[in-house]
């Protein structure tokens, strides 16, 4: 094996020390790869050269200072290449040799097998493919219309996520908002996972695909260092993004592999690994930092904070809470760090209150849901508090970017209208049933249904400060406010608002649920049966000591209504808690057990068995 080359340069690297730190970081992604006994070397040697130019010549990072507002992005859409991203992260020196070779992909270390911001140098979670784009939209919409630092984006995908519709609805919007900053980088070499991708070296195709959907497209060959430092230089232009599409081969470098179907996914046997190396030429050590950002560049302004004057309810009047969303929203505008997004439906979510006063810090994402969450997810990373709302259901479209989010550790917030079958004629395409399900599940999440105005607005001030996702849940139709504006909301909480010594049986509900819950209680005080009732606004985290406390009390006679379907939502949360709380249950679980239709609010609410009358029924079954 030949002795180590060891060079050190900060700047700009001329371009045959280019050369020489592309062949280093296939040598090194083979490394790791091999000493893990798992990983992706071939997907890493075809994107060598591009990215040896970007980061030693004109990626702008100060590497020592990964926070300074003026730095580039380097977003890493193909993720599983993560052995290339590291052996960058080694050659830049602030990833040892020792740790790339025997940390990377091992428990309990940083480099794993796919890139997270565990590494500070690492904005986003990638590795779920068709994301990485779509993050560098948020970013740059940042840079652009927020920070107006001229920092550039830079985003590496794989030609193989280019099948994915999440990288299109993400170059449209990067179109539509003009968004010179957002440089993606294409490697087009040809091989996905089990064979040829769809357009393979169509390099043609490609283009003509992304100059349709409004960006400037520009071809390269992906291993012609020359080329690809011109291109790079030329990479910003002045109206509209930028597609790198460079043409590799996998495996490049190794003749046994370069262009050969079946290695992605494999690491090299270590004999294998030894030829590798020495047909790259050996091993290397050289330490290469391109630029960093001008001292002179501008820097974002301080973050205003004043105190927020939440909008007031008088009691009994009849407000929606997705009405007192965005009266809640436009007041946290007042802080600067407050951005809202929508899916195109402002005017129903009401976060159209948030853009008629705060034009500049509202986007308009349109009918594209995925890219809506992953917007925020790229503000979050500029450090930007955002709010994107649509009606409920349509945040499934979205859920593998809210999971990712989560492994991202953003935090965003999101408000989901038009929930369950209270929602009316509409009919079930557009009622969220599922939606307490899918967000509970994600990790480290809040969710939060408030019932009546007050409590919105009080939950939307929460949401501002809360770390990684939350989700709130509106409802569609007016009903009486509930609660005074001095009362206090904080997640994790929830409020009794009927309580007795004689309390014989409990009621939980959330929404519309918590109403129809108060009616089911009045009929059944005139019965002489007196009924505790939960409003269970916080259902993850929930108040699990007011719901043991309540069990106590009544013998552990629960009825719980929800306006979901009933797995996943507020019942299972309410058993969760009580699980080990050694009282006996007696539960009657009320939620929509068929699939609904149109027709009016009581009408739905009644047809699926979650109205008023349904829960006397369930509390007198419980009783007899």
């Amino acid at each position: 094996m030949a002795t180590p080359v060891s060079e050190s340069t900060v700047g700009t690297a001329d371009l045959e020390t280019v050369r020489e730190l592309a062949q280093q970081l296939r040598v090194d992604s083979v490394r790791s790869s091999t000493s893990a006994g798992s990983g992706h070397p071939t997907s890493s040697m075809s994107a060598a050269d591009v990215l040896a130019v970007l980061v030693a010549r004109h990626l702008r990072y100060d590497w020592d200072n990964p926070a300074d507002p003026a730095n580039d992005h380097l977003i890493f859409s193909k993720g599983h290449a993560s052995p290339l991203i590291y052996s960058i992260f080694k050659a830049v020196g602030v990833v040892g040799d020792d740790e790339l070779i025997n940390g990377y992909r091992r428990f309990g270390e940083r480099l794993q097998g796919h890139p997270t911001p565990v590494l500070p140098w690492v904005d986003v979670a990638t590795g779920s493919l068709g994301q990485g784009l779509p993050d560098g939209v948020g970013v740059a919409l940042a840079g652009k219309y927020l920070d107006k630092v001229p920092y550039r984006v830079w985003v590496i995908c794989g030609d193989s996520e280019m099948a994915e519709g999440s990288v299109w609805e993400a170059l449209d919007k990067a179109s539509y908002y003009n968004l010179s900053n957002l440089i993606a980088i294409v490697d087009v070499n040809r091989l996905g996972q089990r064979g040829p991708t769809e357009l393979g070296w169509d390099l043609d195709t490609y283009a003509r695909r992304v100059e349709s959907f409004g960006a400037r497209a520009v071809v390269v060959d992906g291993h012609d260092i020359a080329a690809i430092d011109a291109v790079l230089a030329d990479a910003e232009d002045v109206t509209r993004p930028t597609v790198i599409l460079a043409r590799t081969r996998k495996g490049e470098g190794f003749s046994e592999t370069a262009d050969v179907e079946g290695w992605h996914g494999k690491p090299f046997p270590a004999d294998m690994a030894d030829r590798a190396i020495a047909e790259l030429g050996g091993l290397r050590d050289l330490r290469v930092r391109g630029p960093v950002p001008p001292a002179d560049l501008p820097r974002p302004a301080p973050v205003e904070r004043p105190v927020i004057t939440l909008p007031t309810y008088d009691l009994g009047a009849k407000v929606a809470t997705r009405r007192a969303y965005g009266q809640a929203l436009a007041a946290l505008g007042a802080r600067t760090d407050v951005v809202a997004l929508d899916a195109e439906v402002s005017n129903s979510t009401y976060s159209e209150d948030f853009a008629k006063i705060y034009p500049d810090r509202f986007f308009e994402i349109f009918i594209a849901e995925q890219q809506l969450v992953a917007a925020a997810v790229g503000l979050s990373v500029r450090g930007y508090v955002p709010f994107a709302s649509t009606f409920a259901a349509f945040f499934s479209r979205a859920y593998d970017f809210i999971r990712m989010a989560a492994i991202s550790q953003a935090d965003i917030r999101m408000s989901g209208s038009h929930a369950g079958v209270e929602i009316g004629a509409d009919g079930p395409s557009q009622m969220a049933l599922e939606d307490i399900a899918m967000m509970r599940a994600v990790g480290g999440s809040t969710v939060l249904y408030p019932s009546d105005a007050t409590s919105a607005a009080k939950l939307v001030e929460a949401m501002a400060d809360l770390p990684g996702v939350s989700y709130l849940r509106t409802t569609r139709g007016a009903y009486p406010v509930l609660y005074g504006p001095d009362e206090p909301f904080a997640p994790g909480g929830s409020k009794v608002l009927r309580r007795s010594n004689a309390d014989t049986v409990t009621l939980i509900g959330a929404g519309v649920t918590l109403h129809e819950s108060l009616a089911a209680a009045d009929t059944l005080v005139a019965e002489g049966i007196a009924a505790r009732v939960i409003d269970l606004y916080s259902v993850k985290p929930v108040d699990a000591a007011t719901l043991a406390d309540a069990a106590q009390a009544t013998g552990g006679r629960i009825v719980v209504t929800e306006d979901h379907y009933p797995e996943g939502g507020l019942a299972s949360a309410v058993l969760e808690a009580l699980s080990d709380g050694g009282v006996p249950l007696s539960v009657r679980h009320l939620a929509v057990r068929s699939l609904p239709g149109s027709g009016t609010s009581q009408e739905l609410l009644d047809a699926a068995g979650i109205s008023a009358r349904h829960i006397v029924e369930a509390a007198r079954d419980l009783l007899r």
